[in-house]
């Protein structure tokens, strides 16, 4: 399944609000919507946009729809929903059958229930009061009679790339956070709260039996959704580790997924991967989207209206404004209703915040990861930095489940905030829309896979140690193959690896917080995800004088162009959003 929206019948221009959600759907892509009712509510849900299996099932008076990513039992598609609600009895059920990323409405002995995978990954998009659930963060805003800004969550997607916690950039707008289970009655939306613990004391097994018990662990996973789809199957490889991890344990069972490499002719990850598939003796396909094709100024606002759309108007790094070759390259990975798979957020066996290995309160690590700003380029009336990396604090804390803790968190704890703030907000994103088309595999968000890796010991992850070893015990030959790293992933990092790292966790908190704007001012800055942003492109999509981001930015002295890129995409969204937009 490829979405759903949901909305409470005695809302107020609910006709209006339905057909606008439906119109919604529509220009992301999807078709075929389907229509049905429980006492109180309209559900309308609608299959993957390229195909795949259905997540949808009923059986006497009930049923279950999915969007996302579900296996149940080792099953996928009705056969998956099928067994899920047969032996579940909402709110309560047996979550170590559960896998994969998703979003389901279950209906079951006269009872309708709302809920998430066991990290929230997969977004779900409800309003203040309750009254309307949705897989479509523009569906929801556009059902909506108005809405406003969010303050904290436009800096958040403008510093951070994305929104972090249950935010989002409207404050009308948030997302269904991990303890959440929704009933939705005749009367109305119940919450039940639930708790999704993690482990947080490190391994005492030895090395040994740890990368055997993890590359187990991986298959299974890995296994259970890969056997449905034999080799229809899109894997990603570069120079990096983590995208190599997972093409390993698809080779290692017997699985010949279709492999390939994004970037130019100069990239490393190009050269190395066809490298890789040559020594290997698999094709390597290389897809270079900013050639996917040459667009004129004339030609770029549709172009950017349906990045727009099919990126549900807030992507990851605000990546609107290209030529269509994201799109394009999404369509590859989702093609024939394929297993896309993805080597995001296998960070869990590192040390990815680059921490040292002590106990930290959650406002040291707000500091030193989540400050990556220059107060020069936000308006002093509306951004107090203060402020802003308390409410990062915070929600830090509320997603470790310890709010209003303010002492030193041990270090195994300090590791739960990766995947449960950085990999829910930044791949939960990606999630929501990739999983639209077909099928998509996160194995490293697995909740089986993130409690696991939970308990890999500080000593085995800087520079990656304890992932190359788990690659090389699964597949010596993929990881005796060169690396973007300078060495290969069958012997022990280089020294200048390891100098690299230590020398950032070594870095005290005060100076890191301030490196992001030490180096802008510096030099210009930027990032990998581009676009066209000269004035004869841009001017023809936004309004360069941001009428509306200048009250929270100064456009016109930011010099660098991964953070302009996602304050213009912040201003088309605000743009898009007309009238229905309120001043804050």
């Amino acid at each position: 399944m490829g979405g759903f929206f949901l909305m409470r019948d005695g809302r107020g221009e609910r006709q209006e609000a339905l057909r606008a959600a439906r119109d919604q759907f529509t220009r992301h892509g999807f078709s075929a919507l389907v229509e049905r009712h429980v006492p109180g509510w309209t559900i309308m849900h609608a299959p993957y946009i390229t195909g795949g299996p259905e997540l949808v099932t009923e059986s006497g008076d009930g049923f279950a729809i999915a969007a996302g990513t579900l296996a149940y039992d080792g099953q996928m598609g009705p056969a998956a929903l099928k067994g899920w609600l047969a032996e579940s009895k909402l709110p309560h059920f047996d979550q170590s059958k559960l896998a994969g990323q998703f979003g389901a409405v279950l209906h079951q002995r006269g009872r309708t229930f709302i809920l998430g995978d066991y990290l929230a990954c997969f977004p779900l998009y409800h309003d203040s009061e309750l009254s309307l659930f949705s897989t479509s963060l523009i569906a929801a805003a556009t059902a909506l009679p108005r809405v406003t800004l969010d303050r904290q969550g436009l800096y958040e997607f403008a510093f951070q790339s994305c929104v972090l916690g249950d935010d989002t950039v409207l404050s009308e707008i948030k997302r269904l956070g991990p303890t959440q289970i929704v009933e939705l009655t005749a009367d109305g939306a119940q919450i039940h709260r639930v708790s999704n613990p993690l482990p947080h004391k490190p391994s005492k097994a030895s090395l040994a039996d740890q990368l055997s018990f993890h590359s187990r662990l991986l298959h299974e996973v890995v296994e259970e959704q890969v056997r449905h789809f034999g080799d229809n199957i899109q894997c990603p490889l570069s120079g990096g580790l983590d995208s190599r991890l997972v093409l390993a344990v698809l080779r290692s069972i017997g699985c010949k997924p279709n492999v390939y490499v994004y970037g130019p002719a100069s990239s490393l990850d190009v050269a190395i991967a066809k490298q890789i598939g040559k020594a290997e003796g698999f094709d390597v396909e290389w897809i270079e989207k900013d050639r996917y094709r040459d667009i004129m100024p004339d030609e770029f606002p549709e172009q950017v209206a349906r990045n727009f759309h099919e990126n549900d108007g807030t992507p990851n790094f605000g990546g609107i404004f290209d030529n269509g070759g994201n799109s394009h390259a999404r369509y590859k990975r989702h093609r024939g209703g394929s297993l896309a798979v993805s080597g995001g957020c296998g960070e869990i066996y590192r040390n990815f915040f680059f921490l040292p290995d002590r106990p930290l309160t959650a406002s040291a690590v707000a500091d030193s990861f989540f400050s990556r700003f220059d107060r020069r380029d936000a308006t002093s009336t509306m951004f107090d930095p203060c402020s802003y990396t308390m409410r990062i604090r915070d929600k830090i804390l509320e997603a470790i489940e310890q709010p209003g803790n303010h002492r030193p968190l041990q270090r195994p704890i300090i590791e739960q905030i990766y995947p449960r703030v950085r990999g829910r907000s930044l791949f939960g994103r990606e999630i929501g829309i990739e999983a639209r088309y077909s099928p998509y595999l996160l194995p490293f968000l697995d909740r089986r896979v993130v409690a696991e890796a939970m308990t890999v010991p500080q000593p085995l992850r800087p520079a990656g140690r304890f992932e190359a070893q788990l690659l090389n015990s699964i597949d010596s030959s993929l990881a005796r193959r060169p690396s973007a790293y300078g060495h290969d992933f069958a012997t022990p990092p280089t020294l200048r690896h390891r100098l690299e790292e230590w020398s950032t966790r070594m870095r005290p908190t005060w100076l890191r917080k301030k490196s992001y704007a030490i180096q802008r001012r510096l030099r210009p800055m930027s990032d990998e995800h581009g676009g066209l942003f000269s004035p004869e492109y841009m001017g023809r999509v936004i309004d360069l004088e941001f009428p509306i981001m200048r009250r929270y930015f100064h456009p016109k002295k930011i010099n660098d162009s991964g953070l302009w890129r996602r304050i213009a995409c912040l201003e088309y969204f605000a743009a898009f959003l007309g009238s229905r937009l309120s001043a804050p």
